[in-house]
């Protein structure tokens, strides 16, 4: 159980990087157009960043919830994947084409990219 808990969580946290021209996204107004109300997916992952500031959508076939705001130019947000809570943390936002890509610790973390559909 221990390791498809770390093999979930490892899809959904954070993948290798992928060699691509990510531009920055420090504008709520630019991230509500490219983002929100869109379905965000990545293997195992479908999720919607709502504009009332809410998240849904699913993660290993448990539910993903919490809510979202933007804050000095960072999405910030709180997350629960089932019953655990991964806390609230403001990440950097970042497009590249039809991908998405969320840094966490304010751009000093792991990143995970979803694709925009």
């Amino acid at each position: 159980m221990r390791i498809l808990v770390a093999a979930t969580l490892a899809l959904v946290l954070g993948t290798l990087p992928v060699r691509a021209d990510f531009a920055q996204i420090t504008d709520r107004s630019q991230f509500m157009d490219l983002v929100v109300g869109k379905e965000l997916t990545r293997p195992l992952v479908r999720l919607q960043v709502e504009p009332d500031g809410a998240i849904r959508g699913t993660g290993a076939l448990r539910e993903v919830r919490g809510a979202w705001k933007w804050q000095s130019g960072l999405f910030c947000r709180d997350l629960y994947w089932g019953e655990r809570d991964l806390g609230y943390n403001c990440q950097t936002v970042e497009m590249s084409g039809n991908t998405v890509r969320f840094t966490a610790d304010q751009g000093q973390g792991d990143h995970a990219d979803f694709r925009v559909r």
